[in-house]
């Protein structure tokens, strides 16, 4: 084969890859019928949150919860109100925002300190020998029960809620961590080793990028408990936040401020959730989902 035959077979494979590529990105255009609407991903979704808000409409309209259940738009008409009108002096975005610092403090605090230790825990035989045995002791704690001496130490205030916060999310990121560096393969070491690089390299070019998608696993699951600490931690002692709110709501029986102070939770969640996934699309760009999961 000669050198030009040899350039034009690489540059048909090269076009080849590309067209691949491009191929990938193209929507298949099949002409437009019943079946393909019914079973349009964003159609089941429409029909999906539909179903559950009739369903839940007709089960408190019915009185079969002797009025302990409000229907879906008494709690948009409360929840409506507490925009403009206060409860304990602050609106409904007063105590999301206190909700929310009290999530960033405790979550920024606790990540800041679990994935390094997490990833020194994985790296150095002689740090996870230290510490693994004390933290294998405190991992099976709930985080509910820190609540009493947290109050102890710390008080009612601020501090006490955020200490929750950190004892909650504090295990997945470092389980995740250090996982996520362990169930590393040991074959991706050996390619750094034949290329001559060192221990260092290994680690830069190794095990810090393969363990990304494992340690925002981790504060995936962190944030979810972050959001159940602190309505914890509000339920038993505070002024302000969406945990205040439920429990303003079951001493007036009010129904409709409790479903929509847990509506208000999930969908503030589900937002911070969003905002992490977004950054691990742009720190881990090399990361592929897999197609039908």
């Amino acid at each position: 084969m000669t050198e030009t035959e040899g350039t034009i077979q690489g540059l048909g494979r090269k076009a080849s890859s590309i067209a691949d590529e491009v191929q990938k990105t193209v929507r298949d255009k099949k002409p437009l019928t019943i079946r393909r609407i019914v079973t349009n991903e964003y159609v089941l979704h429409v029909f999906s949150l539909t179903a559950f808000l009739l369903v839940w409409h007709l089960a408190a309209a019915s009185g079969f919860f002797a009025g302990a259940l409000a229907t879906p738009w008494q709690v948009v008409e409360r929840f409506e109100g507490l925009m403009s009108d206060t409860l304990a002096g602050l609106t409904i975005w007063g105590h999301i925002w206190a909700s929310a610092q009290r999530i960033f403090f405790g979550f920024v605090l606790a990540s800041a300190i679990a994935i390094p230790l997490g990833l020194f825990m994985a790296l150095n035989p002689y740090v996870d020998a230290v510490v693994k045995p004390v933290f294998d002791i405190f991992k099976p704690m709930p985080p509910i029960a820190w609540i009493s001496i947290s109050i102890l130490w710390f008080g009612i205030g601020e501090p006490s809620k955020i200490f929750i916060i950190v004892i909650g999310t504090f295990v997945p990121c470092l389980l995740n961590s250090y996982n996520g560096i362990r169930l590393i393969e040991p074959e991706l070491y050996d390619v750094i080793k034949v290329l001559g690089g060192r221990r260092w390299s290994e680690i830069i070019q190794v095990s810090f990028p393969a363990s990304f998608p494992a340690i925002f696993a981790g504060l995936q699951i962190s944030l979810s408990m972050a959001w159940t600490c602190v309505l914890a931690a509000e339920l038993v002692a505070s002024r302000s936040g969406l945990g205040f709110i439920i429990v303003q709501g079951m001493k007036i029986s009010d129904t409709s401020l409790v479903i929509g102070g847990m509506i208000i939770i999930a969908i503030v969640a589900w937002i911070s959730s969003l905002m992490i996934t977004g950054l691990e699309k742009l720190l881990c760009p090399w990361k592929r989902d897999i197609a039908g999961l």
